[in-house]
């Protein structure tokens, strides 16, 4: 048996202690405009941005776990806290989501006039700072799926803001307050498609499922195609973390020449090629004393 470790899941900790301060900073300052302008729909904006606050911590505490070395009892370490992590963001977001869509339905009956340009200048501060938080995150959304979690938090946040300031200005400039609402819808049914994909990702890594990157068959093949390896038999291939992949298979090969030059290229193989970081090779002489018995079958 042998294995194959990479370590090393990049350090956002700067990014969300900056997105973290900025939010929690337009937080006060929109929920103190919100009190002088009498404005509902800003205090309802903070409220809404300090569940977005609660999202980022959330995925910053599992960015942090996911470092922690493995101990005897939790030889994984803390990996899959960053899984749980974008699986509970995604559900958050549905939430959000879902009251911001009934909120604007309830309004398309009852319209709510904005109140005065107070709104489309703190809504604009929103766009910069929400705009900003986003992109601390931008170059790490498609390797880490908690990374996406925290993006899409603030990319739905700016949308938001952006929102508000359109139809503020359309509003101010038609007089049709029905503007407000459909704009909200717009945004709402935009971000729910990448959440709906977000909540998918996690949930399926939460089950231990193949990773969406990786085509297990190609996989199969590469090993099957191995010099002296006759055949492949339970193969798992699992997300450790957001990041990282676990790999383990039996691989039939009577002969035991080159064995150990075998495990290391076809680790590397497996790294460079699938994106997988931790290898666990299990090698079997005699096909017929496998330990899966009449369940197992032998594939070639």
């Amino acid at each position: 048996m042998a294995h194959d470790h990479h370590h090393g899941p990049a350090n956002y900790n700067r990014a969300f202690a900056v997105g973290l301060a900025l939010n929690v900073g337009f937080v006060v300052v929109e929920a103190v405009f919100g009190i002088m302008a009498g404005s509902l729909s800003l205090l309802a904006d903070a409220g809404h941005n300090l569940s977005d606050v609660l999202g980022l911590f959330l995925a910053w505490g599992a960015n942090y776990l996911v470092q922690r070395k493995p101990t005897q009892r939790r030889t994984y370490g803390w990996r899959k806290s960053s899984i749980l992590a974008a699986l509970i963001n995604a559900v958050i977001l549905l939430f959000v989501l879902g009251g911001i869509a009934w909120d604007a339905i309830l309004r398309f009956g009852a319209p709510v006039p904005v109140a005065g340009k107070t709104i489309i200048y703190v809504a604009l501060v929103g766009v910069v700072i929400n705009t900003a938080t986003a992109l601390l995150f931008l170059s790490g959304r498609k390797s880490d799926l908690n990374i996406r979690g925290a993006f899409l938090h603030m990319a739905a946040d700016a949308g938001v803001s952006a929102g508000v300031v359109v139809a503020g200005v359309a509003i101010l400039l038609t007089g049709k307050p029905w503007i407000d609402p459909a704009v909200s819808l717009v945004i709402t049914v935009i971000i729910l498609f990448g959440t709906w994909v977000l909540l998918r990702d996690a949930f399926n890594m939460a089950m231990d499922a193949v990773p969406k990157n990786i085509d297990p068959e190609a996989v199969r093949a590469y090993l099957s195609s191995l010099p002296g390896v006759f055949g492949v038999h339970d193969m798992h291939i699992w997300a450790m973390s957001t990041k990282e992949t676990a790999l383990t298979a039996h691989l039939v090969k009577p002969d035991p020449e080159d064995d150990d030059a075998l495990i290391g290229i076809a680790s590397k193989t497996l790294h460079d090629r699938f994106g997988i970081d931790h290898t666990t090779l299990q090698w079997e002489r005699r096909p017929w004393l496998t330990q899966c018995g009449d369940a197992c079958e032998i594939e070639t």
